[in-house]
């Protein structure tokens, strides 16, 4: 059996040492022979026609067939691409009783119509979908690199992973020869770092070929945890090395090992120019132009991407009172500007490729080379770090207490070759180390784990713990909200201040914001279909920074509409940074500027002239909004999405503690005359919690009623019928499930 060229034992240009160690290099004929194909099956590549190839493949691992299916007018017209593929191919694969750990739940990845195009930055990212081992409802998780662009270059919008196999496997999809195979894989390295190295070299052709080859894998993490993520390669041809991308959310790098896959690899054509074959290139071309110039003279002015990423607002939302520190208590720190984005500049490689998909001026997928791992089963290595982004430097960071920038990238490594998710382990160890704090754990409950503020060192033991499958690390990976129940449970603390502080809702960790004080955002992050997470709806500045939506119904707007066009992005395969973390010029003169409406007319134009299907900005919505009602009609089969699955732990909604109230204590007080009625003067800080915390469920109870009516739903998050129909989802199957909450 052929796999490409063999590894060489130099390498030509690399600043990181990941290495594939002397067992994998002298290994490699022992790999390599130690393959067994399963099934091999031939297809006729093909490259899509006005964004579409028309077929999606399905591959069961249990019986090992492979299959191509039809994507039907009806899938392009509601359900458009990405995740509206993924839901909708999820659906007919698994019951109402379907646990994330049956053979019949799915990994589903799509791309989505525009996804590809090489013209307009952000324009690679893939969606997976799977029902979730943390929320056991849908999950979607958005992702760059190239797997998914290849895959639709090869013939395919969307892979259909189904069952499981006896043995790990490895599905290998050449986009060029044609051939599909499965191949049992006993000897592959398991982490995400040295594996995909591995299998670049394998299944590339050639040294140049290696950019044309994508690997989806994950780590050891996923195999004893709940919050296992899956990561997407592609190959850095300055630094000669693989790159990462995380499809983080929701554990489905666990659902991946538990299928028994050990990777996926594709291997794709050589990219051109126009491979998406679309209907009016010009257009496509002169809108990618349009935005490129825009980065070039607007970016080092505004949020300075392509020199930080995502990282460079660390020190912003410090300044803000909301970068989450210590389990999202507070909200900045002295020690910040120990991990604030000047560090990053530093240890980032700069003025290099740095976009994870062709065409991407952006160049947000910081590397920080040069780090010398001092823990692990790759202590002394030296390796490339994806990022920080902001989510890991306040996540790994902050919210535990961690301001030691080479621990924070140690732990960010780890996380992301042991796949498992960063902003969940973040949010989960900081709420590990304030029940150590507070009594909830202490050593004889971790197994001598000292989990105080910032001691990194535990931290990273717990993480290899997960990887090693035993000890406390068993029990972190499991999540806040299982951990919740365990420590009620074994009665070792107070359950309501567990609740309040273990920050999850629909058994999703918080991504790294703090909500305590925009009601917009604490209903952006507990109202959303999947949990919380920043890319539905991230309202903190418009609604406590610059007062845009003061008013309950403004706020619902806000909540309607974002959440509906941040959707888009994902069901078409475009990355959301280009939209609004660089803006044109003249963006604060223009109506309703928060929407950067010359990017969403770009959207609108970019999805006319490749699928020659002409939409408005309305249209765009609706696209939206058929998916999102129907993803949360989804949850109500799966026994969630109503009313009481939308509700948040109070820590984000308030201060918990009298540490957090006296931390702020004239803030609070003021709110309390100002905005309560109340003079707080003679009452002691309990007395003053608990007058805050009634007016403030009050308030978020009244602000998802305000948000349920604007978005056609019933006081229990039930979508209308009259909603229903008007989106055209009304399937009979759909009609089932809302007939017991509708009458």
């Amino acid at each position: 059996m052929s796999h490409g060229e063999p590894i060489n034992k130099e390498r030509k240009h690399c600043n990181v040492d990941f290495t594939l160690r002397t067992e994998y290099i002298e290994g490699w004929e022992a790999i390599r022979a130690a393959h067994r194909l399963v099934v091999e099956v031939p297809f006729t590549p093909s490259l899509p026609q006005r964004g579409y190839n028309n077929r999606t493949l399905y591959v069961n691992f249990s019986t090992n067939e492979i299959k191509e299916k039809p994507v039907t007018q009806q899938m392009k017209d509601i359900f458009i691409g990405g995740r509206g593929f993924g839901l909708w191919r999820l659906w007919h694969a698994v019951t109402p009783k379907t646990r994330w750990n049956d053979p019949e739940n799915e990994i589903v990845i799509s791309p989505g119509p525009v996804a590809g195009i090489t013209q307009y930055p952000g324009s690679g990212k893939s969606l997976v979908v799977s029902i979730s081992p943390q929320t056991d409802i849908p999950i979607d998780s958005n992702v760059g690199g190239y797997f998914g662009p290849l895959l639709k270059f090869s013939g395919f919008d969307a892979l259909e992973l189904q069952g499981k196999a006896e043995q790990d496997v490895i599905l290998f999809i050449d986009g060029v020869k044609g051939i599909i195979r499965i191949e049992e894989a006993p000897l592959e390295p398991i982490n995400s770092h040295v594996l995909a190295e591995v299998l670049t070299r394998m299944y590339a052709e050639s040294e140049e070929d290696r950019i044309n080859v994508s690997v989806v894998s994950t780590g050891a993490g996923a195999d004893h945890s709940l919050i296992g993520m899956l990561n997407f390669t592609w190959w850095d041809k300055r630094r000669g090395c693989i790159r990462l991308k995380q499809a983080g959310r929701g554990g489905i790098g666990t659902v991946f090992r538990n299928k028994k896959i050990r990777a996926l690899v594709c291997r794709g054509p050589v990219i051109k120019a126009d491979m998406n074959h679309v209907v009016d290139f010009e257009t496509i071309a002169k809108t990618g132009i349009k935005l490129h110039k825009e980065i070039h003279n607007n970016d080092p002015h505004q949020c300075v991407m392509r020199r930080n990423g995502t990282a460079h607002i660390v020190e912003i939302m410090d300044a803000y009172d909301l970068l989450p520190t210590h389990n999202f208590q507070y909200g900045s720190h002295p020690d910040t500007h120990k991990i604030a984005s000047t560090v990053w500049q530093a240890r980032c490689t700069q003025m290099t490729v740095d976009g994870c998909w062709y065409g991407c001026s952006m160049a947000c997928a910081k590397g920080a080379d040069g780090l010398v791992l001092k823990t692990g089963p790759y202590k002394g290595h030296m390796v490339t770090v994806d990022g920080p982004e902001y989510e890991n430097a306040a996540g790994l960071g902050s919210n535990s207490g961690i301001f030691d920038p080479d621990y924070l990238l140690e732990l960010n490594f780890y996380c992301d070759t042991y796949g498992m998710c960063t902003i969940t382990w973040g949010t989960l160890c900081a709420f590990i180390m304030e029940c150590y704090q507070r009594g909830i754990l202490n050593l004889e409950r971790t197994g001598g784990l000292d989990l105080t503020w910032g001691n990194a060192e535990a931290d990273l033991e717990m993480m290899h713990q997960v990887a090693r499958g035993e000890g406390f690390g068993l029990i972190a990976g499991q999540g806040v909200k299982k951990m919740k129940e365990m420590f009620i449970t074994k009665g070792w603390g107070d359950p309501q201040l567990i609740r309040d502080i273990g920050m999850e809702n629909k058994g999703l960790e918080y991504s790294q914001y703090l909500s305590k004080e925009s009601l917009a955002q604490q209903g952006g992050y507990a109202f959303t279909n999947k949990g919380p997470q920043h890319d539905e709806a991230w309202l903190i500045f418009m609604d406590m920074v610059n007062k845009q939506i003061p008013t309950f119904e403004d706020k619902a707007e806000a909540l309607y509409y974002f959440p509906l066009f941040r959707t888009w992005f994902g069901l078409n395969g475009f990355c959301k940074l280009p939209w609004n973390d660089v803006v044109p010029s003249n963006n604060s003169q223009q109506p309703e500027a928060h929407k950067i409406p010359e990017h969403v007319q770009n959207y609108v134009d970019l999805f006319s002239a490749t699928t020659g299907i002409q939409i408005t900005k309305d249209e765009l919505l609706m696209q939206s909004a058929r998916v999102y009602n129907f993803q949360r009609i989804f949850n109500i089969r799966m026994g969630k999405g109503l009313r009481e699955h939308d509700r948040a732990p109070y820590r984000s909604v308030g201060p918990v503690t009298r540490e957090e109230y006296e931390s702020r204590a004239e803030r609070y007080d003021k709110q309390m005359r100002d905005d309560i009625g109340i003079d707080p003067a003679g009452k002691t800080t309990d007395e003053k919690i608990a007058i805050h915390r009634k007016y403030r469920t009050d308030r978020f109870e009244k602000l998802m009623d305000v948000v349920y009516k604007r978005r056609g739903w019933t006081s229990q998050g039930v979508p209308t019928y009259a909603r229903i129909k008007e989106l055209g989802i009304d399937f009979p199957e759909v009609l089932e499930v809302v007939k017991p909450f509708l009458g």
